[in-house]
């Protein structure tokens, strides 16, 4: 079982609710328990494949079988998407990068859920940073100090698509905004860049940094480099690109994952000036986790600081990767607790 200290709670029993974080490709389900005093814990998650479920629906009774058939009557869903403002979810929920659509109105009836909570998905990591323990942290860049208690934090991560949100932080207490901040402009800059926005825009009119700086735009990246050095390589799909840079076992797609790292530097550092991040900018993701050893030796400490007269207040911020094992679930966890008063 996870658990992580929360909000400082009242004379409360303890509740439990099932906790949803959906993405383009899995989705994780899990029993989170919050406390009398606050604390958040998670039962074992389980990870189902968005392509293998015709539905929200159906990936639903698929959990709640192999829960022996019963669930909570209260869940929170993160949603890798748009989902409308706290409390007033949108009337048609629909995906960023899955075909799933979920009608909250329909929630209690369908899911036999009576209280739910629906938050984007780097929302509810937003909420997760915001009350994990300085220990969930890795440092990655500028002082190794903790993330500030004051002021705003950044939070952006690559998987299927690149999620980004921000909190504010004032003493015990938080805010949490989502974003759409992975759809900006993708800006080059340098060459390499130049080519891989080329490549990119024979097939888009307009190219966002989701389409470089998240899992899949590894593939633009590796050909792009390949057509530079005049290579003919294999069609190779991602996940095979990820596994041979990381391992080394490739050069050509050990570069394209090291120009990564480098274009998420940039990336992270443009939204820490636009949002001004200044207590700390946090990536997270399995993505990034699984290539932490990269990033600490890539250029992205380099990029994320090179933004010409703002050099030296970027190289003051902390960045960090969050650790814990599953900041969706726990988050979206925090965020029923927030909306629905099982915090003080």
């Amino acid at each position: 079982m996870l658990a992580v200290s929360g909000f400082a709670g009242g004379e409360r029993a303890m509740r439990e609710v099932v906790v949803v974080d959906i993405g383009g490709t899995h989705a994780r389900f899990a029993i989170a328990s919050i406390g009398a005093d606050g604390t958040i814990s998670l039962d074992e998650p389980e990870t189902l494949h968005t392509a293998d479920h015709a539905s929200f629906q159906t990936a639903w009774e698929a959990f709640r079988k192999r829960k022996g058939g019963t669930l909570p009557a209260a869940v929170s869903i993160a949603v890798a998407g748009p989902v409308g403002s706290p409390g007033k979810p949108n009337p048609v929920i629909r995906f960023t990068n899955n075909p799933w659509i979920i009608r909250p109105a329909l929630i209690p009836e369908k899911l036999g859920a009576g209280q739910y909570t629906i938050v984007n998905d780097f929302a509810a990591v937003a909420h997760a940073v915001a009350l994990a323990d300085d220990s969930q942290f890795l440092h990655l860049a500028g002082p190794d100090v903790p993330l500030g208690r004051e002021g705003t934090i950044s939070v952006l991560g690559p998987g299927t698509g690149l999620g980004v949100a921000h909190l504010y932080r004032s003493g015990s207490h938080y805010r949490v905004q989502a974003t759409e901040g992975g759809h900006i402009d993708f800006a080059p800059l340098d060459s390499i860049e130049d080519a891989i926005l080329a490549r990119l825009r024979q097939r888009h009119l307009r190219v966002s940094v989701e389409r470089v700086v998240a899992g899949p735009g590894i593939v633009d990246i590796y050909q792009a480099l390949a057509a530079l050095e005049h290579r003919t390589e294999p069609e190779r799909d991602a996940i095979e690109i990820w596994n041979l840079g990381t391992s080394g076992e490739d050069s050509l797609a050990a570069a394209a994952v090291d120009r990564f790292c480098l274009s998420l530097g940039s990336v992270a550092g443009d939204l820490a000036l636009a949002q001004g991040g200044f207590a700390g900018v946090v990536i997270a993701g399995g993505l990034g986790y699984r290539i932490r050893d990269t990033l600490l030796a890539s250029g992205f400490a380099a990029r994320f600081k090179a933004k010409g007269r703002f050099e030296s207040l970027m190289a003051g911020i902390p960045v960090k990767l969050i650790i814990h094992p599953q900041p969706g679930l726990f988050g979206a966890a925090a965020a029923f607790a927030s909306e629905h008063g099982e915090a003080a």
